[in-house]
């Protein structure tokens, strides 16, 4: 009896405590998640189980929050603050029913980034979000979220209120006259947060740089120039501060196929949960290989540190092992020849969508759509081999639109 009666108090103390925490940490999913009135869902008990039964995973878990340095546990935002591996599984629960908010921080659109983001900078963390089965089971978590997003009831976050996406301060970021939609419709007449997420410009609204001429390579996407490098290597130390690209371990072991880039150059871009988040072929050629490499959801690299906005300091770092799209294109200008278009999942903007038509021997224009990312914000790749570039028009930090030429090949 009094082994029941103490099991009852701590489950008591920690109901309170992750009740508590999510109510004084903001509002979307973190004012709701009193787990004495919720069940946890399947997906979260196998979690749960994995946690539980895995003492290498254990550790690395109860270590992570424990290793979230002071400053951050007191001041916590724009992030949370997770006191406990219940607090965590129960936060994450509430989220995978629950679409994005609008709000202005830098995980905008990432509701699960923002549970786990401290926890992502430390050392055991960095280690935990690299372990297989951790990340076999946030496959599973983030497939019933994505289940959510498409669903009509995810849809409710399509509102006028001031963290609805369509308040003032999103319409602002958003620019929806660029895109089809029906104003006049409640939801603006798409199916589901997916459906919103991957909206589709007006047509003539991104116009492609020089169609004809195959010298000039567009942009894939609406992004921000993350990194620009040259000489790039078939290995490096892709976890260092620099970040430099490996193209071995970026184009998944595919030893013969790395060493046609070996001196070549790769540019990266970013985007942010607000932009436009289909892909378009930068150049006019052949899809000689389309697939999706699964990996890593959260991890991040330690020379970074604590970043804000997880895994953004990190973004040459997942380009090698984060899930990712890796799409060849044979370009019909000769002096281009074989590039590679590498769409990469961030957190829980992991559901990189190939359609079936992108496969071998597919003739795609310029400009032409390859496809999407599902639910957040994103990064991608471009891999050019050696001799390839005459010049890039665009430089780190740029803002650039899908079809501007960002590159001349000579």
């Amino acid at each position: 009896m009094k082994r029941t009666s103490h099991t009852k108090l701590g489950l008591f103390i920690i109901l309170i405590l992750v009740f508590f925490a999510a109510w004084t940490n903001g509002e979307g999913i973190k004012e709701e998640v009193n787990a004495a009135t919720v069940e946890l869902k399947p997906v979260m008990k196998e979690f749960k189980v994995l946690i539980d039964s895995d003492p290498t995973v254990r550790m690395y878990f109860t270590q992570m929050i424990d290793q979230v340095p002071g400053y951050y546990r007191n001041n916590p935002n724009p992030n949370l603050y997770i006191n406990s591996i219940d607090q965590m599984l129960y936060l994450i629960n509430a989220a995978i029913d629950k679409a994005p908010v609008y709000d202005e921080t830098d995980l905008v659109g990432f509701p699960i980034n923002d549970i786990l983001n401290w926890t992502m900078g430390v050392p055991a963390g960095f280690t935990a979000f690299r372990n297989e089965k951790v990340n076999s089971i946030f496959k599973k978590i983030l497939d019933e979220y994505g289940s959510y997003l498409d669903s009509p009831a995810s849809l409710s976050v399509l509102n006028d209120g001031p963290t609805g996406w369509k308040s003032k301060a999103a319409m602002q970021k958003l620019n929806m006259d660029q895109y089809q939609y029906d104003p006049n419709d409640e939801h603006w007449g798409f199916k589901s947060w997916n459906d919103f997420f991957t909206r589709k410009f007006k047509p003539g609204v991104r116009p492609i740089a020089e169609p004809s001429n195959n010298k000039a390579i567009v942009s894939a996407c609406d992004s921000n120039v993350y990194n620009i490098q040259y000489n790039v290597k078939k290995l490096d130390w892709f976890w260092v501060k620099s970040q430099p690209y490996s193209l071995n371990d970026m184009l998944n072991n595919d030893e013969s196929v790395a060493d046609r880039f070996v001196g070549g150059d790769v540019y990266q871009a970013f985007l942010s949960a607000t932009k436009y988040h289909r892909w378009h072929s930068p150049v006019t050629g052949t899809i000689k290989k389309a697939y999706i490499k699964q990996g890593t959801y959260y991890a991040g690299t330690e020379s970074q540190g604590m970043d804000p906005g997880s895994p953004n300091f990190s973004q040459g770092y997942i380009a090698h092992v984060a899930t990712r799209a890796i799409i060849y294109i044979e370009a019909d200008d000769p002096q281009i020849g074989l590039m590679v278009v590498m769409p990469i999942g961030m957190a829980e903007v992991s559901s990189c969508v190939i359609p079936d038509k992108i496969k071998p021997g597919y003739r795609i224009r310029k400009g032409e759509e390859l496809r999407y990312f599902q639910y957040g914000g994103s990064t991608y790749c471009l891999i050019f081999r050696p001799g390839v570039i005459k010049r890039f028009e665009v430089k780190e930090g740029d803002d650039v639109k899908m079809g501007q030429a960002i590159a001349i090949a000579n």
